[in-house]
């Protein structure tokens, strides 16, 4: 999708006359279905006046392509301004032109991290270089017209209200390496970015060069498909065991032969492997060089795997990311526009009316967009009324859409050191569902242990971590959780407040919220169950709130509406405590069950503790 196009010569007389922003807002008026905020009406009218100045004296000629605001297919992600044009060598390029309003920004110790005044308040956000460059590689990778055709992608960035201090922060050791790529230009640097554009595109004849880029065949370069696979050549992280190789070989097998459109549903639970398999047939269908996209709801989850896979390998991030997507990017997909889509985490798919999904069903849009689609589901970590990834309901979307079902069973237990028998005695103790073989597990193997005092538990779990284990405090939606506009953008907000224990702690950082199960800076903070499920930890403690109570008259376990503070987790659920029980029941199994050698508990509710001390006397 694209906003505006035009040659140089017209993108310079539309601005002169002063229309550029009425132009662009009503192609984003038609396109997207919405009206463009205010604060991006102002961005473009600010940021195209000094982009016709650069155009205009940087002598290229008339001819020479212009988009603005282009949608890089695929994916959420627009391109502020993209020039394209032929080199003295007759070359075909075209220019990324990442524009900034900022008038400031800091160094951040992390790569290619910097903070700057974004969105009414200072946050962590990309570099300008390392965006223009994210994009350069997406396409270059991912765009077949631009490897094909040997169309040569440049990359910049011009932040023209931003005077050049000394030091610059901008320019800091950190970020040489991508400022040399992709050169960063400041307010005084207008000349300059003059003879950049002049020596790649100057020459003009783009327009061509645009219509090429613009229906390219989305689909993965074989350089692409090499790197990708040896990231993974030797990990054993994502070694297949059994019947996960079972349920994976399917995969591969229906993906490829398909001659009609599939649903492959994979059911399993907590530790059966579901996201291995998931990851491998990513890999091997991109071998196959097929368009195919990993889905995956939980941003947090999604962060974390990409994180794993690139860990020490210099922008291997970014390139990644083009196979990584949200589940709400295919409301406006076409028909069959990918050949397999993988979703892990369907049972965090949403319905009409979760936040900021304008569409229907998930379900229904990843199934419409793909000719095959895979889903791995496990129907008892659905934790909100809005989620809708049931087994159920993808069958009943399948079959409407006339797509082919197949069914995939995982069963066996690759986390908590083997112990189905604890989860098991999880699902029992919680009244889930009844089980077998809920007191087997091997208590020297995997360790679990209930405290009377949140503090114990919270130094158990320093133990672990200053033993050189990965350990995290986990809690329960049972405490409200203070906003970034009451200034808790960081963590300093102690929200987690249990005062006849005199213990207090924050929740997980808002700030890069998503590193929080990896970065060890954050090791002080809880995390909930949006930042934790589908991730995996050595050991965890796991505050039980008040959200979550035993009856002792009745023996029933229940959940207290009143002590719940996730509103979208009991928006509708007022007179519904069933299905609000079981909602918070699924919130502390995934919460009990991220450990792979341990579990630690404490019960804010008493009777509760009492319940799980007395299901634990009959297991020694």
């Amino acid at each position: 999708m694209i906003l505006y196009k035009s040659t140089a010569k017209e993108f310079r007389d539309t601005v002169d006359n002063n229309r550029i922003v009425e132009e662009i807002e009503k192609q984003f008026k038609d396109k997207m279905g919405r009206v463009a905020p205010e604060g991006e009406k102002r961005a473009w009218n600010n940021s195209m006046r000094f982009m016709e100045t650069i155009v205009r004296k940087s002598q290229v000629a008339d001819d020479c392509g212009i988009l603005i605001e282009y949608n890089i297919p695929l994916t959420s992600k627009r391109i502020d301004f993209v020039i394209a044009g032929r080199d003295d060598n007759d070359n075909e390029n075209f220019v990324i032109v990442e524009l900034k309003q900022w008038s400031q920004a800091e160094a951040t110790s992390k790569e290619d991290v910097v903070r700057a005044y974004v969105g009414q308040r200072n946050r962590e956000v990309a570099h300008p270089s390392y965006q223009a460059y994210s994009y350069k590689k997406y396409l270059s990778d991912m765009n077949e017209a631009v490897y094909k055709e040997y169309i040569t992608p440049i990359s910049c960035a011009y932040l023209h209200n931003y005077n050049k201090q000394d030091p610059e922060p901008l320019l800091q050791p950190q970020y040489q390496e991508v400022v040399k790529d992709t050169p960063l230009f400041f307010s005084e640097d207008a000349e300059k970015l003059e003879c950049f554009l002049n020596k790649y595109v100057g020459k003009g004849k783009g327009m061509d060069i645009l219509y090429k880029i613009e229906n390219g065949k989305i689909a993965p370069s074989k350089k692409f498909v090499e790197y990708v696979s040896n990231i993974f050549d030797g990990n054993e992280v994502y070694t297949l065991l059994d019947e996960q190789k079972v349920a994976y070989s399917n995969i591969i097998d229906i993906a490829l032969n398909a001659n009609e459109k599939t649903t492959i549903i994979v059911n399993g639970g907590p530790g059966t492997g579901k996201s291995v398999v998931a990851v491998n047939a990513l890999v091997c269908l991109l071998n196959k060089r097929l368009n195919l996209k990993f889905v995956a709801p939980n941003a947090s989850f999604r962060s974390c795997t990409v994180g794993m896979l690139t860990k020490n390998k210099k922008y291997a991030k970014g390139r990644i990311n083009a196979l990584f997507t949200g589940s709400g990017s295919f409301v406006n997909a076409i028909p069959n526009e990918f050949d397999v889509l993988i979703c892990d985490e369907a049972h965090r798919l949403k319905k009409q009316g979760a936040y900021m999904y304008k569409g229907v069903s998930q379900v229904e849009d990843i199934i419409k967009a793909s000719k095959v689609n895979v889903f791995f589901v496990d129907d008892n970590q659905c934790i909100r009324p809005e989620d809708e990834g049931t087994v159920e309901r993808i069958i009943e979307v399948a079959n409407r859409r006339h797509s082919k079902v197949k069914q995939v069973q995982l069963k066996a237990q690759f986390r908590c050191s083997g112990a189905e028998g604890f989860l098991n005695w999880v699902d029992n103790t919680l009244q889930i569902q009844e089980t077998a073989n809920y007191d087997g597990w091997d208590k020297e193997s995997f360790e679990f242990e209930t405290f009377d005092d949140p503090n114990e538990l919270y130094n158990k779990i320093n133990e672990k971590v200053e033993e050189g284990k990965q350990a995290r405090m986990l809690a329960g939606f049972a405490w409200a959780w203070t906003s970034e506009k009451e200034g808790n953008t960081d963590a300093q907000a102690l929200d987690v407040n249990i005062p006849e224990h005199d213990f207090k702690m924050p929740w997980n950082s808002k700030t890069n919220q998503y590193t929080w199960a990896t970065d060890d800076s954050k090791r002080d903070q809880i995390g909930c169950v949006h930042t934790s499920q589908g991730l995996e930890f050595d050991y965890v403690g796991v505050i039980i709130g008040n959200d979550l109570k035993f009856y002792p008259d009745t023996m029933q376990i229940y959940a207290d509406y009143n002590e719940y503070f996730d509103s979208s987790g009991k928006k509708g659920l007022k007179d519904n405590p069933a299905e609000l029980t079981r909602l918070v029941k699924n919130v502390y199994k995934i919460l009990l069950s991220r450990g792979m050698k341990g579990c630690y508990v404490y019960c804010r509710d008493k009777n509760l503790q009492e319940y799980l001390k007395s299901r634990l006397i009959k297991l020694y």
